[in-house]
């Protein structure tokens, strides 16, 4: 299944990526790890999560404050990957991308 993100989205993970690394080393990698394995559990199971707004679902990180706010097009099986949202941070703030 084709999963793309938005560049917003990819900045947003590039960005945590960044932030985590510099509070301590190799945390960064443990954050994109998390990431994948929630792309993957969206990819094998992509209506279980939470709906939110029209089009969007958000499945949350493990061990990380955060969620992947993902739409998904059953007819061509893709995943878009809409925002790498912080969970305490502005709620929604994504939603004009959908």
């Amino acid at each position: 299944m084709k999963v793309t993100f938005l560049k917003i989205a990819e900045a947003e993970l590039d960005d945590a990526f960044e932030y985590y690394e510099s509070v301590q080393n190799s945390l960064g990698f443990r954050f994109l790890t998390e990431v994948e394995l929630s792309i993957a559990r969206i990819q094998q199971f992509p209506y279980s999560y939470e709906e939110i707004g029209n089009y969007s679902r958000r499945c949350l990180v493990q061990k990380f404050p955060y969620g992947i706010i993902y739409q998904y097009t059953e007819r061509k099986r893709e995943i878009l990957i809409v925002a790498t949202s912080h969970l305490h941070r502005v709620p929604d703030y994504w939603s004009d991308r959908e």
